[in-house]
């Protein structure tokens, strides 16, 4: 039985009085208990048709034809047509959160700031299931409980912004489920979440598939969650169905040209070295413009273009209460970091959410003070003590070490039009004046691949790529030796992805840049850097070439972030329940080696050689680690 059945559905959207199609006669099935994935790029119409599943298209848009029927398994022999439901009806809203479940990609801005955990889903129970507080109280804390939370009475009083990435995808799985629906409508439901986490959250939603026999509508553009997690694939593009089918003949023997170089775009841990990502569209044609770049023999000699050694930095958190009482806790963000960069290297720097990566990353910007620890910048000419620069000094320095950001929607001014955006960097630190400055940002956009004619428009009008290109465009403004990537896809479609990290190369290749590249994406990471370092609780536990970390992985914690990629390889699915048992980071699950033991040495760097090294005790036995 099919809970859900789409026929020739088609939604329109009237902008300026003018009226478009944007999504074009799409049909499409749920089966009862099974997963449909729902794949395409941003702006191919995946999210729209789920909004009007739920009644909850914008007053801009309309469904202009079609039906959306969904037959409710507690019902036997009735049908409702969606499509044709008042948006207000009482209909509707006994479907919407009762019997139809959603996970929205963002929790933060779905969850409400001001309301506790418990409160909202308690909202949710209510609204569908009248029933006494105490008992509605019972009810929400066992679905904490069965979504994860450790303590779900402490859990019920905490507000979204107290909790993780992951928790906060998990309070949003416990309001879905609470009605226990029939159908639950999953979008992008772990895009901003951690490969462990993500592991997790999605070993968590088939546990509970299984246990209350719902059907899922997965809404994602991640080819590996799909391979892992599907029964069915619907492949989508601008509105239209391109291909549909069990998940075995899709990814075995895809058919359609766009099928095939979606599967092609996705970073993978088998690329041979130098292989490029297959873009499913390039950018615009952009003019290479090659700089005199050191030789591998010369960059050797060369000192390391920064050096970190020692960095610490801790916050303290809690509250005070009256007469200077309270709870006050210090949460060490950095602990002894140290690394080195060589000019014209891309080194990675990996791990899960809340272990100090971007921390460190605003250190080395100076956007952040650290407690201890030194910071050298040589470039050959004059070593400078960055941590020590102040007033003019580090102003004349900033220009050196430029940064490009994870989300480009917020980095941006929406105020400012791109032309005042890449001129302003100049203005700040007096490079050139007028029409040389105005030369200079039309050269940027080309060197990025967008066309010098957009420079009057506001980043409200470019795709999330082109935003990013941008970004990219403005570090490259005041040429800059050292650039920090700060997740600079994460936030990205497949193949958009694909045309930035090729542009980065590229840029790379040409210019002689010097790359620290965060990421949690381990497959992206692969992609782009030479080196990696691999960081959990504040500390890097693994620092090694790129090959050697992925083949000859010595760390607990880096076998785990390993073993939590999903692959879009039907013949090697993800181990859920092996992937992150009670959490990678978590110290307890990791052999003795690797522990802090309390009345012992501390731990240290063990060599493993050709620069891998592994935090360990002193004097573990390296056989142990293998």
């Amino acid at each position: 039985m099919d809970i859900l059945r789409i026929s020739d559905l088609r939604i329109g959207f009237t902008v300026h009085g003018l009226a478009r199609d944007v999504v074009k006669g799409v049909s499409l099935r749920v089966p009862a208990g099974k997963t449909v994935a729902l794949v395409g790029e941003s702006g191919s119409g995946k999210s729209v048709i789920s909004q009007a599943i739920m009644g909850l298209l914008p007053r801009a848009g309309a469904v202009t034809g079609g039906e959306i029927l969904f037959r409710d398994p507690d019902q036997p022999g009735s049908s409702v047509d969606i499509a044709g439901l008042p948006a207000e009806g009482t209909e509707i809203r006994e479907l919407r959160g009762g019997r139809i479940g959603m996970i929205f990609q963002e929790p933060m801005s779905s969850l409400s700031p001001v309301h506790t955990i418990g409160n909202q889903i308690e909202e949710a129970l209510l609204l569908h299931r009248p029933m006494p507080k105490r008992e509605a109280r019972g009810l929400i804390e066992a679905m904490l409980k069965r979504v994860g939370f450790k303590d779900p009475h402490r859990a019920y009083g905490l507000y979204s912004f107290e909790l993780s990435g992951g928790l906060r995808q998990r309070a949003m799985l416990a309001m879905a489920l609470i009605c226990q629906p029939a159908l639950l409508i999953a979008d992008e439901p772990t895009t901003a979440l951690d490969v462990t986490i993500q592991a997790q959250v999605l070993d968590l939603m088939r546990d509970l598939q299984a246990e209350m026999g719902m059907a899922i509508l997965l809404i994602t553009h991640d080819l590996g969650v799909v391979a892992n997690m599907a029964d069915e694939v619907v492949v989508i593009y601008h509105g239209e169905i391109l291909e549909s089918g069990p998940v075995e003949s899709i990814f075995r023997q895809p058919r359609h040209p766009y099928l095939k170089a979606l599967l092609k775009a996705s970073p993978h841990f088998d690329m041979a070295d130098g292989e490029r990502l297959v873009a499913l569209r390039e950018a615009r044609p952009r003019a290479p413009v090659v700089r005199p770049v050191m030789t591998a023999a010369q960059r050797d000699a060369a000192p390391p273009l920064l050096s970190v050694r020692g960095l610490r930095k801790s916050y303290t958190t809690g509250a005070r209460k009256f007469f200077g009482k309270g709870t006050l806790s210090t949460v060490k963000a950095v602990d002894d970091v140290s690394f080195d960069i060589r000019r014209g290297e891309c080194l990675g720097l990996v791990g899960e959410s809340g272990c100090g990566k971007t921390t460190v990353s605003k250190i080395i910007m100076r956007a952040v003070k650290p407690d201890t620890g030194t910071i050298r910048f040589d470039d050959g000419q004059a070593p400078v003590d960055v941590l020590a620069l102040e007033g003019e000094d580090l102003r004349a320095f900033r220009p050196r070490v430029q940064m490009i950001f994870q989300d480009p929607v917020s980095s941006l001014s929406p105020r400012m039009t791109v032309m005042s955006i890449l001129r302003e960097p100049l203005v700040i630190h007096e490079r050139s004046e007028g029409a040389e400055q105005t030369a200079r940002v039309r050269s940027l956009m080309e060197d990025v691949g967008l066309d010098p004619r957009f420079l009057n428009r506001y980043p409200h009008s470019f795709s999330g790529g082109q935003r990013q290109r941008i970004g990219i465009a403005r570090a490259l403004a005041l040429d800059p030796d050292l650039i920090i990537c700060d997740e600079p896809v994460s936030a990205l479609d497949v193949s958009v992805q694909a045309q930035i990290l090729n542009l980065l190369k590229d840029l790379q290749a040409e210019r002689g840049l010097t790359f620290l590249f965060i990421s949690h994406n381990l497959a992206v990471v692969n992609y782009m850097a030479d080196r990696i370092a691999v960081m959990a609780n504040g500390r890097i536990v693994e620092i090694a070439p790129r090959h050697l970390l992925f083949t000859q992985p010595r760390h607990p914690y880096t076998k785990a972030l390993l073993r939590s990629v999903p692959f879009a390889d039907l013949d090697r699915k993800l181990d859920f329940k092996l992937a992150a048992p009670g959490g990678a980071s978590d110290s307890t699950h990791w052999a003795a080696a690797f522990r802090q033991d309390p009345d012992g040495d501390a731990l240290t760097h063990l060599p493993l050689g050709e620069g891998h090294f592994v935090l360990a005790r002193p004097g573990a036995d390296i056989r142990e680690m293998a």
